[in-house]
């Protein structure tokens, strides 16, 4: 009968060697964290870098930026104005972003159509509805002023009674512009819960505004949260508002003294990076802020998969909302740009015989229009392409990097900084960065590109984000259990899923850039001029009726740009913005 022997190892023979699949497993294992880890650098390279060069020239000569900027003589005001600008637009938006999500969520399916309409303020670029809203209401030549000066009320004013040139009303039109961020986060967190959850409170007994407030908020806790810290960062960061409405009447925020400091001869670098410190600072709270409160993010999601709905009990009421949103913040300045845009002069009088094509043609006569239109559709494009990528990776990092703790912070701290920066330091930070070694870029596109890249950040990753959280872990553990690999689960299952987001992102990924003129306006030379920074120069030289000329111009190539995401991302892309 045969003995059955196990091998031995004689002294001083070598150990049996590792499995080659515990090899790979292990070279694999490395390979996604020096991976993790170049992409955090990356991340790091484009939106810190810039900043602290920028900001350690406010340390140069014993902090001398510091001393100048908080000795001048309006700091106090200028502050207070920054505050209140932020919270008070907060206030609007949050109020205003989540009565048009809930509206949304209520129309009837055949006008299903209107919930693209809140979206719509952000297609008009932000120069242009400003200028839009002086033409309607400046307190002497504002049409809509006029208008309301026939009332009974107001008949023995010889002007108003509304000044957009006063901070309420900055506040308020920057409250309206910022709903509309607040209405894509909190509409998408509408979209994705189960309407079976809500119908069950009901059937319960709970009257509907004790249901909306007792279920409906609390699962909308991550959109609401996200959306409140975007439009407290986005109202701490103005910048167009208080430039063109508030300059002549002496309203100044930290930003535009940040502005006026750069553009001084010599620019005072130092000063402007002073200034912009407490914006960084809170741009750094907000961030773990929002972590802290929303904690376990998983406990939000309701997205089952099986016989998911999510459509409310259709409201007249919503219908009413949202028309009337529309016609106030959207209608009403298209209209006064189109009239001002067709007339030779902005004299405050309607005269339909006198409107004509001529400042259209007067802006594509010469060559600086065409190219600067050019410009901004292959910059906008290329930063697209570089910056969806990116904004993927981020949100799946943050999202699923659960075996990178520290990385995984450090990333979301990262891709949101952009959003407490304002455009204009990170147009002196690039300037600074970019025309020093080891790389040198002003003068190139690229410059711009990079500018672009860093300032959406932000938004190409909460977009993305957010929808990943909606979608839970279901879909991408039936795929793991099916035996995918990483690659494969993220290109067969979660891309096609995430189609609509991902469309929505780039519409919107393309109206920030096509509208973009603070920071291009800094780090521009004179061959790689883009819309913004032409749009701004005709402002600058009064030319009114060529500013809605140009404005029309660019909320055309908007609206392409848009079409063209509608039609990679599905028809409900533009709903998903």
């Amino acid at each position: 009968m045969a003995v059955m022997t196990l091998p031995t190892r004689e002294v001083g023979e070598a150990p049996t060697s590792v499995p080659r699949g515990l090899q790979n497993e292990a070279v694999r294992v490395v390979a996604r964290r020096l991976g993790v880890i170049a992409f955090v650098a990356l991340l790091g390279y484009l939106v810190v870098l810039p900043v602290v060069r920028l900001q350690a020239t406010a340390f140069e000569d014993g902090a001398a930026g510091y001393s100048r900027a908080f000795g001048l003589p309006r700091i106090g005001q200028i502050l207070w104005n920054t505050v209140g600008l932020a919270f008070g637009s907060l206030v609007i938006a949050m109020v205003l972003g989540t009565a048009l999500a809930w509206a949304a969520n209520r129309l009837p399916r055949r006008l299903a159509v209107l919930q693209i309409l809140p979206i719509l303020p952000i297609v008009i670029p932000a120069v242009a509805a400003i200028v839009g809203w002086a033409f309607l209401l400046s307190p002497r030549p504002g049409y809509l002023n006029a208008m309301l000066r026939n009332l009974p009320w107001w008949s023995h004013l010889e002007e108003g009674p509304i000044d957009i040139y006063s901070i309420q009303w900055i506040v308020i039109i920057t409250g309206f512009s910022l709903s509309s961020f607040v209405y894509m986060f909190v509409r998408s967190g509408f979209e994705n819960i189960n309407s079976e959850m809500i119908e069950a409170a009901q059937v319960s007994g709970l009257p509907e505004w004790k249901v909306f407030f007792k279920i409906t908020l609390p699962l909308l806790r991550p959109t609401l949260i996200y959306g409140a810290g975007v439009a407290l960062l986005l109202g701490l960061g103005q910048f167009t508002g208080p430039l063109l409405l508030g300059t002549n009447t002496g309203v100044s925020v930290l930003t535009t003294e940040m502005y006026f400091q750069i553009s001084d001869s010599p620019a005072q670098f130092a000063t402007a990076a002073a200034l912009g410190s407490p914006l960084l600072i809170v741009g750094i709270v907000v961030v773990f802020a929002q972590k802290a409160l929303l904690g376990n993010q998983r406990r939000f999601v309701t997205h089952g998969g099986k016989a998911f709905r999510s459509q409310g009990r259709p409201s007249k009421t919503g219908v009413a909302i949202i028309l009337l949103f529309s016609l106030l913040s959207t209608v009403l300045p298209l209209l006064a740009l189109v009239f001002v845009a067709l007339s030779r002069y902005w004299s405050g009088t309607i005269t339909f015989s006198a409107l004509s094509f001529d400042n259209f043609r007067t802006i594509f006569s010469g060559s600086a229009v065409p190219a600067a239109v050019s410009n901004s559709v292959m910059f906008s494009l290329v930063a697209m392409a570089i910056v969806l990528p990116l904004g993927f990776v981020a949100a799946n990092l943050i999202v699923r990097g659960t075996r990178y703790p520290i990385l995984r912070v450090v990333a979301d701290v990262l891709v949101s900084m952009p959003l407490g920066v304002p455009a204009v330091i990170f147009g002196a930070a690039f300037l600074l960065t970019y025309t020093r070694g080891p790389l040198v870029l002003y003068g190139t596109p690229w410059v711009v590109i990079l500018v672009y890249v860093t300032l959406m950040l932000p938004f190409a990753t909460r977009m993305q984000l957010s929808s990943m959280l909606a979608l839970g872990d279901t879909y991408l553990e039936a795929s793991r259990v099916s035996g995918a690999g990483f690659v494969a689960t993220n290109v067969k299952i979660l891309l096609p899923l995430m189609r609509g987001s991902l469309g929505g992102t780039a519409a919107l990924l393309f109206v920030l850039l096509t509208h973009e003129f603070t920071a291009s306006l800094l780090v521009r030379a004179s061959q790689t001029q883009v819309m913004g920074t032409i749009l701004f120069e005709y402002w600058s030289n009064g030319g009114y009726p060529l500013v809605a000329a140009v404005a029309l111009v660019m909320t055309g190539v908007t609206a392409v740009g848009v079409a063209a995401a509608m039609l990679v991302g599905g028809a409900d892309a533009l709903s998903k913005m």
